[in-house]
Formats: structure tokens, C-alpha cells, sequence
């Protein structure tokens, strides 16, 4: 998705719509649909989308940012809302996961050996929530086990997925 695409989403999104959006940023709906849709030469504003995208309770334009970006965004629990067991029931779920993509690449290779553009676009979209999963454990398990710090350190959590 891109961040237009994210920007809209996020409005329409909106109990209100355009309205509410348009009147929490102080703007008419006019001025922010020129600004979203980046018309007469204007821009929506960064802090702009990302107060939209907090007032809406969403994560799309970071998202979309993150992935223009050739990264990925992960949208945390609270730290206080994270139990040892929360992440034994996500490991579980991350294994399921990676069944269902060896499942998806074994039914894709079976018949001619090859991967159509039908099924990369699916194995790719899979192997990003993997991706997004794993770092996500990553996370959870360096916020419960490691008090002291309590933060995630993102490059080297980059290195081991980038291998």
C-alpha cells in the first residue's frame, strides 16, 4: 500500500470521515483532500498523517513509510500488557504460519517445479508476515526477559534477518 493509499484508508476509516479528519487537523475537508490527494502542489504534512493515524488508532502511514523504505513497521502491545504466555501462544502461531508457507511453496513447485507470479505474490505476502512475526517475537521476549533494558535493538535485529 502506498502512502496515499495509506493516508485514504485512514480517513475513510474515521467514524466522521473527511469531516472529523479535516476538523482535528484544524483544515477544511477541501484543503485536505488537495494536501492527501497532492493536488494545486500541496503536501499533507508528516506530523499531519501521523496525528491522523494516532487520533484514528492505526498504523497505515507507518506502515506505508516503512515499506517505501524497504523495511518493516511493527505495531507493539504494551509493555504491561505482555505475559510470558502471550509469547509461548505466538511462537505457536509463528510455527503454524511457517507450516502454511511450506505448504503454499510444496502446492506451487508440485506440478511444473516453478513459481508463477500468482504464487510469489502470495509466498512474498506470507513471507512478510513471517517476517513482521519474528520481529514482533523479537521484541515481546526482549520486553518481558530483559527488564533492564526494555528496548528493542533494531539493527541487530535487522542482521539476523537479513542473515
Amino acid at each position: 500500500m502506498g502512502i496515499r493509499d495509506a493516508l485514504l484508508k485512514t480517513v475513510n476509516e474515521m467514524n466522521g470521515g473527511w469531516s472529523v479528519a479535516a476538523a482535528y487537523l484544524g483544515m477544511s475537508e477541501a484543503v485536505l483532500r488537495s494536501r492527501i490527494y497532492e493536488s494545486k502542489g500541496w503536501q499533507l504534512a508528516t506530523r499531519d498523517a501521523i496525528s491522523l493515524q494516532q487520533f484514528a488508532d492505526v498504523s497505515y502511514f507507518a506502515e506505508a513509510v516503512a515499506s517505501e523504505c524497504g523495511e518493516t513497521f511493527i505495531r507493539l502491545p504494551a509493555v504491561d500488557a505482555i505475559e510470558s504466555e502471550s509469547i509461548h501462544l505466538t511462537f505457536n502461531q509463528y510455527f503454524a504460519d511457517l507450516g502454511l508457507l511450506w505448504t503454499e511453496f510444496s502446492g506451487a513447485v508440485a506440478n511444473d517445479g516453478k513459481i508463477d507470479d500468482n504464487e510469489r505474490e502470495k509466498l512474498q505476502a506470507m513471507g512478510e508476515a513471517l517476517h513482521r512475526k519474528t520481529e514482533m517475537l523479537l521484541a515481546l521476549m526482549f520486553s518481558v526477559y530483559c527488564p533492564r533494558t526494555n528496548a528493542v535493538k533494531m539493527p541487530a535485529m535487522r542482521e539476523v534477518a537479513n542473515g
